[in-house]
């Protein structure tokens, strides 16, 4: 039987008998052991009910079973819906329910909740440890046949949040995956020998589906950390190859007197993505280890779109070119037409990366992906002469912080249910630490006055603490256009000094 993912980055684990991943306190886990792992778990998932094409929302810690929850997922040919673990309730309730998920796996401590609100489906737990009732349920040693699926089957659904305040489902193929992961595997030069210090979240496509990929694509091995912690980066650093993360971990890093290049000798490749990577970082970044960070581009729709070179000119402000079979141009955004090299436009790109469209929103699919395949990603770049890409600027005013994305409108909407505030504006300023930080400008209802902590309060229960804003600011109005649109670029640049030291 075919299954495209399983049989190229699952199947070799099972006669793998050396490490695969180490863990925090020095105990390893074989290629096999993770194998058998998977294999009973995707018989519990069976167990349940769930059949290819199923969904299954999963808000879990990161640990090995959770990781070996997505190989027991492309095992079963169901649908792996990794959700951020800081998501509120509110959130996990539209993103169950728009998924139609077949089943959850969360933490213990939400079982109720998330029982509560998932219409019935079955609720499993799993905890930072690798204990709960689905770990009870896949005790048993039972062998798994894999389901047979096709490349253009759906592996995974990604939620990307929307611009109206709701998040959009992003379908990735078989296909999606497995080609940017032997594209990766194979460009950044990865082998056996790799082992990379694994620090990201798996809720994320940079964890899960770039480092994790490349990983088994490459039949190299992990430090399988539960998250960035710069003690533990530190203490392992000395016995990896490789290390993926976002600017905020390499910022944290050279704060470090710790971090020196005695320390990271042995390193081959370090990688960034997930927001840009300021150039002063990446100088700051060589002129103490000697390495220089590798930049790349990529998004929850297409996994990696653009590389730095390995060999080459990493060239500090870009994400360098278009991997090999992907194809990048930058159009105008009004007219569509392709721009010359220089100009700033919006980028486009076609591959076998780029994702099916969105879950059951066809609108949304037809606006944002062409009939000829191209993506309208939403950011504005350009090409230089030299073939280099840049990221000059985001449309509909995007903030990344930490390597997250975040849409202002999702943030307003809520806000602006809050007693006293009259309306407001999110904007991204930023931030030394993630890159930019959430600030809310709000305006008071006449005759009122916002208690900024009150509306903290009122908003924390709904949002993701990384959403929420790290400063409040009031204001009488906005400033506005002659057309009554908010001027954005205003207020960035009233407050976008505010974190600086």
């Amino acid at each position: 039987m075919a299954n495209p993912l399983h049989d190229s980055l699952i199947a070799p684990l099972a006669e793998r008998y050396d490490t695969f991943l180490t863990l925090p306190d020095g105990t390893t886990l074989s290629g096999a052991a993770f194998f058998r792992m998977a294999e009973r778990q995707a018989g519990a998932l069976a167990s349940l009910g769930l059949v290819p094409g199923d969904r299954l929302a999963v808000q879990v810690e990161k640990s090995p079973q959770a990781l070996a929850l997505y190989a027991a997922c492309v095992m079963a040919g169901i649908v792996f819906l990794p959700l951020n673990t800081a998501y509120t309730a509110d959130e996990l309730e539209y993103f169950i329910g728009d998924s139609e998920a077949g089943a959850v796996i969360c933490g213990p401590a939400a079982a109720g909740t998330v029982a509560r609100i998932a219409g019935g489906v079955p609720v499993l737990t799993l905890d930072a440890e690798g204990q709960g009732s689905l770990s009870d349920r896949a005790a048993g040693d039972h062998p798994f046949v894999p389901a047979e699926r096709g490349p253009d089957d759906l592996a995974a659904l990604l939620y990307t949040s929307g611009t109206t305040g709701r998040s959009k489902g992003a379908m990735l193929s078989q296909a999606n995956l497995l080609s940017n992961a032997l594209t990766l595997a194979e460009l950044w030069r990865f082998g056996a020998d790799d082992v990379l210090l694994h620090a990201l979240p798996i809720f994320h496509t940079h964890g899960l589906f770039v480092a994790t990929n490349v990983v088994l694509a490459s039949g190299g091995s992990m430090i399988f950390l539960p998250r960035f912690d710069a003690d533990n980066v530190i203490r392992w650093l000395p016995e990896a190859t490789s290390m993926m993360g976002v600017p905020t971990f390499y910022t944290r890093l050279l704060s470090d007197e710790r971090f020196t290049s005695e320390l990271t000798k042995g390193m081959r490749l370090f990688t960034s993505g997930s927001a840009p990577l300021l150039a002063e970082t990446h100088r700051e970044f060589e002129s103490r280890t000697g390495h220089r960070i590798l930049e790349r581009y990529g998004m929850t729709e297409t996994n990696m779109n653009t590389s730095n070179p390995y060999d080459g000119e990493r060239r500090a402000g870009t994400v360098g070119f278009p991997l090999p079979g992907v194809e990048l141009k930058i159009t105008d955004p009004d007219t569509g037409a392709t721009l010359a090299d220089g100009a700033a436009g919006i980028i486009e790109v076609r591959g076998p990366n780029v994702f099916q469209g969105y879950w059951r929103m066809p609108e949304k699919t037809a606006a944002e992906l062409r009939e000829d395949g191209f993506f309208i990603t939403g950011d504005i770049g350009l090409i230089d002469e030299d073939g280099y890409v840049h990221i000059v600027g985001r449309a509909k005013d995007l903030i990344i912080s930490g390597g997250y994305n975040i849409y202002p409108k999702e943030i307003e909407l809520i806000l602006d249910e809050q007693a006293d505030v009259l309306e407001s504006a999110v904007i991204g300023v930023p931030h030394p630490d993630f890159g930019e930080g959430v600030v809310a400008v709000l305006v008071p209802r006449p005759g009122a006055r916002i208690d900024p902590d009150a509306v903290r309060a009122g908003i924390a229960p709904r949002l993701a603490k990384f959403k929420q804003p790290k400063a409040i600011e009031i204001l009488p109005d906005l400033p506005r256009n002659t057309m009554g649109k908010v001027q954005k670029n205003l207020l960035r640049d009233r407050y976008g000094a505010m974190f600086k030291a």
